[in-house]
């Protein structure tokens, strides 16, 4: 993640550009950041060369790409309209990193002390998925001794419990055929399939030139029916019903555990909701979370599996330490 003073002058040129549809000049543009950084106690170090370096920065990380207009000598954006992904997403992350690292807002802002890590990958990621291009990097899994090289695809980013990934496909053969080759030949199942890599255990990231086919179909389908960061693209999905006490309920109402969730009961006894997902690693954590405040009532596969979890734990605390 670059430093607090480079993500605030980002941040600051693209309000600039944002807001100056005739666009903007590098005089100006020193001008309001001298300004700005003045009110923030931040030293600028500036330069036509650096002006560059940012315009193209934030045309990779916001979406917001600015060209010189010859008759007026300014830099102006292409496109007013805003990716809403860019705008929403990747901007607050800069935000937000930005709020973290200042001492100044540490009274303000409690963040978890717990920080997410491999985030200074997010520039790569982002310009590799946008221009369809491989990406190689070494990738330590928690429970093997080395890490192994891995070249994918990448498609998105996804945050899940406090920790972001990368989601993407093996580089392979399979991936250049085209989706209607595929779908022609009803072979759905061939899809190559979506995987997650934890940016924390991501180093030596390095973006190829070659460039590769997506399936960008298969990103929605493989986390349609998902809860975290598991694809599920070739599990059949199940109508899971959950009961919560009153109090939980109104958790669980607030903020949906699934974009599938339907309240079947919400009472002063109980808050009864139904969820259509394949129930994956990630989602018996989240239910074992809830701990007494919640019920499985179907599927009795998932029931049974929640129990067996529990009984585990319990024999767990009946052992002595």
């Amino acid at each position: 993640m670059a430093k607090l003073e480079q993500i605030h002058r980002l941040l600051y040129i693209a309000e600039l550009l944002k807001s100056k549809p005739n666009g903007i000049t590098y005089e100006e543009t020193k001008s309001f950041l001298e300004e700005k950084f003045q009110e923030k106690g931040f030293e600028l170090k500036f330069s036509e060369k650096t002006f560059k370096r940012d315009r193209n920065l934030i045309a990779e990380i916001l979406g917001l790409e600015s060209k010189y207009k010859k008759s007026s000598g300014t830099f102006a954006l292409n496109n007013e309209e805003l990716e809403e992904d860019s705008e929403n997403t990747l901007e607050n992350i800069l935000l937000i990193e930005a709020y973290r690292k200042s001492k100044k807002n540490s009274e303000i802002i409690l963040f978890e002390k717990r920080t997410p890590k491999g985030l200074y990958h997010f520039t790569d990621f982002i310009e590799a998925i946008k221009k369809n291009k491989i990406v190689s990097f070494e990738y330590q899994k928690f429970y093997e001794n080395q890490p192994e090289k891995r070249v994918v695809v990448p498609y998105a980013l996804k945050e899940s419990q406090n920790r972001w990934y990368l989601l993407a496909t093996d580089f392979s053969t399979e991936n250049k055929k085209s989706v209607e080759e595929l779908l022609a030949n009803n072979e759905k199942t061939q899809f190559p399939k979506i995987k997650s890599f934890g940016l924390d255990r991501i180093s030596n990231v390095e973006i190829h030139h070659t460039k590769q086919l997506r399936f960008d179909e298969i990103l929605e389908a493989s986390f349609k029916n998902s809860f975290g960061v598991s694809s599920t693209l070739d599990q059949t999905p199940q109508e899971i019903v959950l009961s919560f006490t009153p109090h939980q309920g109104k958790y669980i109402k607030s903020l949906p555990l699934h974009h599938s969730q339907e309240i079947v009961t919400d009472n002063e006894k109980e808050f009864r909701i139904k969820l259509t997902l394949y129930p994956t690693f990630d989602f018996t954590q989240e239910i074992l979370s809830h701990g007494q405040n919640v019920m499985v009532i179907s599927p009795e596969s998932f029931r049974n599996e929640i129990k067996k979890e529990i009984q585990i734990m319990l024999n767990n605390y009946s052992e002595k330490a």
